[in-house]
């Protein structure tokens, strides 16, 4: 019989007759003569003969083999010896003198991965148990979608503002698009200087005109007497 099930038949048949205290421990890497041990505690005697009969029992009917069985007369330490796995159904007083688990317990195996898995009872405990639709809890509700908060912009400083504002003009004026017209600034000088000209020249034809209006030409006509002849 596998390990993993015999040690599952043990731990049944213990529980059945409600033994106390029951330990596994793995035991390949100390010994090579069996792979587990089981240590158990039973009340009295009557309760250890009991828990010797159930395991070698359950083990019988899973198709197992039980090598021996001794210590039935007294019951105040029975063991069972199933080849591969070791049972030790000890009454508390004796287990207590003894303490195989400290010679035993280096590697104890979880009674999680060993108990009832095989059974009826096992089964149905394993099987997902449905839920009251009554409770708020248990129904299903539709999945929550992540919602994006626009995070308000941080507030700058009078000081980062100024120290900004003139580099990001800078930044500007460094952006010349390709092909553009670049218009540069007159010089005011410049600029001065062209008005001035400009209104020179306009005023000069009104100087012009004032100028005849006010001394008309003088047309001089000479007569010239022709000699008698």
């Amino acid at each position: 019989m596998d390990i993993k099930k015999l040690q599952t038949v043990v731990v049944d048949a213990l529980e059945d007759v409600k033994g106390q205290e029951i330990v596994l421990f793995d035991t390949t890497h100390l010994t090579s003569l069996f792979d587990r041990i089981a240590v158990v505690s039973g009340t009295s005697n009557r309760q250890t003969k009991a828990l010797a009969a159930s395991v070698r029992d359950k083990v019988k009917e899973a198709g197992g083999d039980v090598v021996g069985l001794e210590g039935e007369d007294t019951g105040e330490w029975v063991l069972v010896d199933l080849g591969d796995m070791i049972v030790h159904i000890m009454q508390p007083a004796i287990r207590q003198y003894y303490r195989l688990e400290e010679i035993w317990g280096e590697k104890p195996v979880k009674l999680g991965a060993a108990k009832r898995k095989s059974t009826a009872e096992g089964l149905e405990a394993a099987a997902p148990k449905s839920k009251s639709k009554h409770l708020a809890a248990n129904q299903e509700q539709e999945e929550a979608k992540p919602v994006r908060e626009r995070k308000p912009a941080a507030r700058k400083t009078a000081a980062a503002d100024g120290a900004a504002k003139p580099a990001a003009r800078k930044a500007a004026a460094k952006k010349i698009p390709t092909g553009g017209t670049v218009k540069v600034a007159v010089p005011k000088a410049a600029a001065a200087e062209a008005k001035a000209a400009k209104a020179a020249k306009a005023a000069a034809p009104k100087r012009a005109k004032a100028a005849e209006g006010a001394a008309p030409a003088k047309k001089v006509i000479r007569r010239i007497k022709q000699a008698d002849e």
